[in-house]
């Protein structure tokens, strides 16, 4: 019974709000793009599925229309730099071959530097941390992307204990399922 409560409450708390990861990433996001005083900046998480990387939140004005281009897992820069790992900064990403021009014409704003790191730990790639074109004279330095590599750090626990939440909120669900005849709607509803 204390099995089929916990596992009712998980359920209606995840139909009342939206994921607490996806409010923590763009918490990541906004303070990324304010602290380097950036047009834009963007998390692109790994589809396995689709084996393509999606960019799920964006903050600045120029960051808005990023959110939910899909590209190929190792396409572009973020596709890069999702592949290998490795942290990168351009000052001129028109002269990188690697950039994708066609996708940034596409989300509505082409930028003309970047700094992308991995989401990554010890478990692997989760996906990647963009910065977006830093306001005034000077460029991203090596500086930056260290500090690209804190928020990116903060974003991956952030990640991975979501998928935490609803990984033990979906096997709550199956084992109530299997125990008793799966909660009803109406059992939801009532909590």
């Amino acid at each position: 019974e204390a099995l089929r409560a916990a596992a009712l409450r998980i359920e209606a708390a995840n139909r009342l709000s939206p994921s607490a990861g996806t409010a923590v990433l763009r918490s990541i996001v906004e303070a990324t793009a304010a602290l380097f005083g950036a047009e834009a900046a963007s998390i692109a998480l790994h589809d396995p599925a689709t084996d393509r990387l999606v960019f799920e939140v964006a903050a600045g004005e120029q960051g808005q229309g990023v959110v939910g281009v899909a590209i190929e897992a190792g396409q572009g820069v973020a596709g890069y730099v999702f592949s290998t790992g490795q942290p990168i900064a351009l000052a001129d990403v028109a002269a990188d071959a690697r950039f994708g021009r066609a996708t940034a014409e596409q989300t509505g704003y082409v930028p003309r530097s970047l700094i992308a790191v991995p989401l990554a730990d010890d478990d692997g790639v989760l996906g990647v941390l963009e910065v977006l074109d830093k306001r005034g004279d000077g460029g991203f330095d090596l500086r930056d992307v260290e500090l690209a590599g804190v928020f990116a750090r903060q974003a991956t626990t952030a990640i991975r204990s979501s998928r935490v939440e609803r990984d033990t909120a979906s096997l709550l669900r199956a084992v109530l399922a299997n125990a008793t005849d799966s909660a009803s709607a109406d059992d939801v509803d009532a909590i």
